[in-house]
């Protein structure tokens, strides 16, 4: 095989993993967007029946708030809840 085949073939691949990443990535932002959908309809249904979501015991999150540290404190509560940046501050906002 001469270095011109060579070549071809890597950009050959590189095209080819490049292409299937980018359907990948389609693929989890479609997931990513029926997650939101969803969660927003749940919360929807929620609200109209009245009902609300009790704030889980974090003690932790709670002494960070005492210290006045509420970047700590976002931060223990998205280690603790797997909550995303917007919801763990607005989360700490209200327990502060």
């Amino acid at each position: 095989m001469d270095y011109g085949t060579l070549s071809l073939a890597l950009v050959v691949l590189v095209a080819v993993g490049w292409v299937g990443s980018a359907g990948i990535q389609r693929q989890v932002a479609r997931v990513e967007r029926r997650l939101d959908r969803t969660e927003r309809k749940l919360d929807l249904v929620l609200a109209h029946l009245g009902i609300t979501e009790p704030e889980a015991e974090m003690p932790e999150v709670h002494a960070y708030l005492l210290k006045g540290q509420k970047i700590q404190a976002i931060k223990a509560y998205r280690e603790r809840t797997g909550a995303g940046l917007k919801e763990a501050k607005e989360a700490v906002e209200r327990l502060g």
